[in-house]
């Protein structure tokens, strides 16, 4: 194929991944802990809310613009200039998403073992009866897995460059 359209396809999917790394950590280290140190419950569970929210849809259109420039690239080099590294960056993205999931899964058993559901934990948020420790221990678990996702996901932005590098485009 067209060495343009491969070449676009890598620098997208670097620059897409180097901003999904580089939102992970802010979040995680700039972000949260000033929502961390609100004063008061509701204002920090509103905006601790609105941010996992809105982090999770940004965060997964990067992962997929990047995994799929990487995957593209990789599809349509020539088989003798194939380089493994595009489908090693790609696996650091689905390790990234993995983790968020493994999250899910361990909070969803830990609701299920205290016997509540979602629907309990939103009724108890909107009458103001959520414990402050609970919030922010969710909070503590959210920021560690974005540091988490986010260190993968920096060794992954890592490859890609030293693979453009190498591939001297």
């Amino acid at each position: 194929m067209s060495r343009p359209i491969i070449f676009a396809s890598k620098f997208v999917g670097t620059i897409s991944l180097g901003l999904l790394t580089g939102s992970s950590l802010a979040l995680s280290t700039l972000i949260l802990p000033p929502l961390l140190s609100l004063p008061t419950l509701p204002p920090a569970l509103a905006s601790f809310t609105t941010l996992r929210r809105s982090t999770a849809t940004y965060q997964t259109a990067l992962a997929s613009l990047a995994a799929t420039s990487f995957l593209l690239a990789y599809t349509l080099s020539a088989r003798s200039v194939k380089h493994p590294y595009l489908l090693w960056t790609t696996s650091t993205l689905l390790a990234g998403w993995g983790i968020s999931w493994w999250r899910q899964d361990a909070e969803k058993e830990l609701t299920l073992e205290e016997g509540r559901s979602s629907s309990w934990a939103k009724a108890r948020a909107e009458s103001g009866e959520v414990n402050g420790e609970v919030v922010r221990e969710e909070m503590e678990g959210w920021r560690w897995g974005q540091i988490l996702r986010g260190g993968v996901w920096a060794v992954g932005w890592g490859m890609s460059v030293v693979g453009i590098w190498g591939d001297g485009a």
